[in-house]
């Protein structure tokens, strides 16, 4: 079943777990940047994830994403992120910066300038992507409808604690994030903003 035939109010749990969480996971492939997109909690969830990647040698360079500012920082997201990894060993010259952004599209769209400076895109062949697992799909779809069609994604999910596959739907904060999430998707799709998909799990 492809996303545009998607319902969102006829969807049970079981589906709307199915499309934002299954083949979600990491191939441990290595990559030319590791691309971490902001979030208010992105310094405490997919911060230690892009810190683990590049200790592990799977990228010399990491991209922050992200340019909003959330209460009690001055700071863009992309910037706290940076600070963070540099005070936790990371060396300044292997970091990149994207601090324009305020979505998820725009954190795609603004890091293909900063990646065409960094490595010129036709050199990217792969970047390991960071994010909670709960907005990974979106992330991917968005990547795949706005980059260029050779860059090949791993995924690489964090989780939060209370948004997982096994238990976002136990409180009204999972249960929140994943709906709007997966009615963002289908949204969008419809749209033609996102590339359409087939998965066979969506039966």
């Amino acid at each position: 079943m492809n996303i545009s035939q998607l319902e969102f109010n006829k969807l049970s749990y079981t589906q709307m777990t199915n499309l934002l969480f299954t083949d979600i996971k990491d191939n441990n492939e290595f990559g030319d940047c590791i691309m971490v997109v902001g979030s208010r909690s992105a310094v405490r969830y997919r911060l230690p994830k892009a810190i683990e990647l590049y200790r592990q040698g799977r990228s010399s360079k990491i991209l922050f994403s992200g340019g909003a500012k959330f209460e009690g920082s001055e700071l863009a997201e992309a910037i706290q992120l940076k600070n963070e990894a540099v005070a936790l060993g990371v060396p300044e010259k292997d970091i990149l910066i994207e601090d324009i952004s305020l979505n998820t599209l725009e954190n795609v769209l603004a890091s293909l300038l900063i990646l065409d400076r960094a490595f010129h895109l036709f050199n990217i062949k792969r970047l390991l992507v960071v994010t909670n697992s709960y907005h990974m799909r979106r992330l991917y779809l968005t990547l795949k409808t706005y980059m260029p069609g050779w860059i090949k994604f791993t995924l690489c999910p964090t989780q939060d604690g209370v948004t997982s596959k096994d238990n976002w739907f136990q409180s009204e904060k999972g249960r929140i994030r994943v709906q709007t999430e997966v009615e963002k998707i289908i949204k969008y799709v419809k749209q033609g903003a996102l590339v359409d998909e087939e998965y066979e799990f969506l039966i």
